[in-house]
């Protein structure tokens, strides 16, 4: 028996919808999982690569700095020449960078290929836009929420899986992981998802890229090698005075293109611009907890406060904060929606800075830190959740890939600073144990201390967003509302 028109209807929207935001929630997951394959492989990459420690950490950085100048540019080029055009290429530049690190043994060929898995992360901003055009009003809180805690989710699933694979197979071996599973998003995405007919006008603004890039370069680098060089040095101040000359320079630029990489006037709008602000402190915080607690897991007991974890049992016990990121991605929907996107931050931030006050006294045994980092990612996933909301509420749909790169790039920052004043602290605060020097049970405390500081300044910044934020427009009301 045939169903009738009316019957069938519905059901294949939904089941459309469905698709798309599994498909695209697994692309996040996947690219997010990429950043941290790395990791179990830190103490190991001086020798594996025949070089210097200083040397090996730019297979870090490297990826980091393409993550962030990536980020406002693909979804710039996602907002003119089509998202789901400009997620396959970053897609397939993932899956270039994995096999080039997996057939390479040198410095410069692996450094080259983290360059081009770094350029995939713009797909979660980009899957966020799709969502937006693509996605009933009713689906949407939730999907984008679900979007944004991929990074999370990703994060906390690869270090134990990495951790995992390094111990018991080649360090190759990750890679060429990676590079199945990029091969996979690449052929679900063409297969599935459908190209947005959204387009923003005008061209691509070249000499905007270029000036974004060599100023967020230098800021970065001046970020994440100053405690290598020295803070002093007259390296890092010099990147931080060029930073502040291109960036500057670049802003005046901008604002007198006609078709501008980042629209800076829409970008200074109170409630874009507090929301920005409100991320990098959000990228402070949770950052934070991925340099403390992983020290705190791993560290002898002899030091008077380690739990003597290996690092894939570390992972474990981090991997349920990730996992509660998910969970939580349908309550910050719903927040979002009730009462706006702006409690639905106040309210991560707010559980952030509880998360971090409760681990300074959770800190002796594995269940402890597993109960502490699990409340400090549910606020995370909370606050990531809630902020494509706020910003796409801001800016006009043919801007929303771009101005969603510019918040991710915005977290990025938050980071990068985490990673350079607690790495300070730790360095600074630290017990000699034989010969080896680990941080001091002081340092990490203070190093939490100043992580729940980002949570409550996180806090007060977004109390001052205009109004209660409102929920994201479908697509049948913006056309009416430009009708």
């Amino acid at each position: 028996m045939t169903a009738s028109p009316s019957a069938a209807g519905p059901e294949a929207p939904a089941k459309r919808s469905g698709l798309v935001v599994a498909v695209l929630a697994f692309c996040g997951i996947v690219v997010a999982l990429m950043q941290t394959l790395v990791v179990p492989l830190i103490p190991d990459l001086p020798r594996l690569l025949g070089t210097s420690a200083s040397d090996a950490s730019w297979v870090i950085t490297a990826t980091l700095l393409a993550a962030a100048v990536c980020n406002p540019v693909s979804g710039r080029l996602g907002d003119l020449y089509g998202k789901r055009r400009v997620m396959l290429a970053s897609l397939l530049l993932m899956v270039a960078g994995s096999v080039v690190c997996a057939v390479s043994s040198g410095l410069v060929p692996v450094v080259a290929g983290r360059v081009l898995q770094g350029c995939a992360i713009g797909v979660i901003p980009l899957g966020i836009s799709i969502m937006r055009d693509e996605l009933p009003p009713e689906k949407l809180g939730s999907a984008m929420a679900l979007m944004s805690a991929t990074l999370g989710v990703g994060g906390a699933i690869g270090l134990p899986l990495a951790a995992f694979v390094a111990e018991h197979a080649s360090w190759k071996t990750l890679f060429w992981m990676s590079a199945g599973l990029g091969a996979l998003n690449l052929l679900l995405v063409l297969l599935l998802i459908p190209e947005s007919p959204l387009r923003a006008g005008g061209r691509f603004d070249v000499p905007g890229a270029i000036g974004l890039t060599a100023g967020l370069s230098c800021l970065l680098l001046a970020i994440s090698k100053g405690g290598d060089w020295g803070w002093g040095s007259g390296v890092t101040l010099g990147l931080f005075a060029a930073a502040a000359v291109v960036l500057v320079g670049w802003a005046f630029m901008e604002l007198r293109v006609r078709d501008p990489l980042v629209d800076l006037r829409t970008t200074v709008r109170r409630q874009v611009l507090l929301t920005n602000l409100a991320s990098i402190l959000m990228g402070f915080a949770m950052f934070g907890m991925s340099l403390v607690l992983p020290t705190l897991l791993q560290s002898p007991r002899a030091s008077g406060y380690g739990l003597d974890l290996t690092l894939f049992q570390a992972g474990l016990c981090l991997a349920p904060g990730g996992l509660m990121m998910m969970l939580l991605s349908p309550l910050s929907a719903r927040v979002s929606r009730q009462w706006g996107p702006k409690i639905a931050l106040m309210l991560g931030a707010l559980v952030i800075t509880v998360g971090y006050a409760a681990a300074l006294g959770l800190m002796g045994s594995a269940w402890e830190v597993v109960l502490a980092s699990s409340v400090i990612a549910a606020g995370v996933g909370l606050a990531y959740s809630a902020m494509p909301a706020l910003i796409m509420t801001a800016v006009p749909a043919s801007e929303t890939a771009a101005a969603n790169g510019l918040n991710a790039l915005m977290r990025s920052i938050g980071t990068s600073t985490a990673s350079a004043v607690i790495s300070v602290l730790l360095a600074h605060m630290t017990v000699s144990l034989g010969t080896f020097t680990l941080p001091s049970l002081r340092g990490l405390q203070v190093a939490l201390i100043v992580a729940a500081g980002a949570g409550v300044l996180g806090l007060l910044i977004t109390g001052f967003i205009p109004g209660r934020g409102r929920s994201v427009p479908g697509r049948r009301q913006e056309r009416l509302a430009r009708i």
